[in-house]
């Protein structure tokens, strides 16, 4: 990390863009000093007027909100209601790719956090955005390697009380031979959320689904069961 008080940013475009957030790609460096230069993702939730909440409703049952007057908003989903949630889901990515990196989980390295923008590291293979799974082909070592990453990412968060809620191969980057897990806004603390069990059990299909397809024997059912066991 560069961390020089006389470091400057610069924005070099958009790397993904999405219905809830865009991510931009940004040098960190010190002008005339090459050995502290680093490459960042800055992830901007989309405003009130642009930002599509339609879907949050089902990862953000028993979540609280201290402020009883966002609550309000939040709840007749009012324009102040919707930028409350657009900073709610800001902070709440946040504070799970914090914990997630502590306890171990292969994700981005969480930078910083600034109102609806967070500063995360840039997960790259030769300089480059690394591919999603869902677009890598590998032979059967190879898979299995990915697949036990995977499950290894999903029982270290099982064992916080949590599901991603939205894990696919659309959301693991595949860098070089390791495996990182990204889009973690939705993350449920399964023991709070009534449809927490659901979404892990979803989960556990969608990665079943896509190892199995690839000549991968795996079973979903079964991995649900080791998640359901770490839970406790």
């Amino acid at each position: 990390m560069v961390t020089a008080d006389a470091a400057v940013d610069t924005e070099l475009g958009v790397l993904k863009s999405g219905k809830e957030a865009v991510c931009h790609l940004l040098r960190r460096a010190v002008p005339g000093d090459p050995d502290r230069d680093s490459l960042l993702v800055a992830k901007r939730y989309l405003d009130a007027d642009r930002r599509d909440f339609q879907r949050s409703t089902v990862y953000t049952e028993g979540r609280r909100t201290r402020n009883s007057r966002d609550a309000r908003a939040l709840a007749r989903r009012s324009s102040h209601g919707r930028a409350v949630a657009a900073g709610q889901w800001a902070q709440a990515e946040w504070d799970t790719l914090v914990r997630l990196w502590q306890a171990g989980v292969g994700v981005p390295y969480p930078v910083q956090v600034d109102g609806t923008e967070i500063l995360m590291e840039y997960i790259a293979v030769d300089g480059e955005a690394a591919p999603r799974l869902a677009d890598c082909r590998g032979t059967s070592e190879e898979l299995r390697s990915w697949y036990d990453q995977v499950v290894d990412a999903m029982e270290r968060m099982a064992s916080l009380g949590l599901a991603h809620g939205d894990l696919s191969p659309f959301n693991l980057l595949l860098a070089g031979s390791r495996v990182v897990v990204i889009d973690l806004p939705q993350v449920v603390d399964v023991t709070v959320n009534p449809n927490g069990m659901e979404l892990l059990h979803r989960d556990c299909r969608n990665v079943g689904d896509w190892f199995g397809r690839r000549g991968l024997d795996v079973d979903a059912e079964e991995l649900f069961g080791r998640l359901v066991a770490a839970l406790w």
